[in-house]
């Protein structure tokens, strides 16, 4: 019983249409708008919430928050990790290797889903329910932080949907 449907199959329509989007996003984006995808793919903690969540968002004076997002770090981390070594897509730099993307030093099978956003939606899932008021802003910072992993050529649409998903689950387990 898995949570995760697998992938598009590499040259299946869906996978083709994936990668056009990626493509379109390499040839599109402005120098700014990959420079905040490149930080956020640099940024693999709670500190990419650190704006949203305001000038009291300092972990290191708030043990038991820190404590309890270090937890749901490792979880989300070694979910990603099995469906990644499950699922072995491809990244979108392996299928078109004219893609600037923000890395190459992934391993290349390992798109599917995105750890980024499987991190970034485990944590805005905790922190939304920390702080009831601030929830809309988490979320949409989520989806930015997920979304960037496109901007950065690092994944497909349907890996950043399926980290959302595995992010939201390991939160609410």
């Amino acid at each position: 019983d898995q949570l995760l449907p697998a992938p598009p199959k590499d040259g299946s329509p869906k996978a083709l249409a994936e990668l056009a989007e990626v493509q379109r996003l390499d040839k599109t984006r402005t120098p700014d708008e990959f420079a905040r995808a490149k930080r956020d793919d640099e940024t693999e903690n709670a500190s990419a919430f650190a704006e949203v969540m305001g000038p009291r968002f300092n972990l290191a004076t708030l043990p038991v928050t820190a404590h309890l997002l270090d937890e749901v770090q490792v979880e989300e981390k070694a979910a990603a990790k099995a469906a990644k070594d499950h699922f072995l897509r491809n990244r979108p730099w392996i299928l078109d290797p004219s893609l600037k993307s923000c890395a190459q030093a992934d391993p290349p099978q390992s798109s599917y889903p995105s750890g980024h956003s499987t991190m970034g939606y485990a944590f805005a899932v905790i922190l939304a329910r920390l702080e009831p008021a601030k929830a809309a802003a988490v979320m949409a910072r989520a989806s930015d932080y997920a979304d960037n992993r496109l901007v950065c050529g690092m994944h497909f649409r349907s890996d950043v949907v399926a980290g959302q998903a595995l992010g939201t689950a390991v939160a609410l387990k």
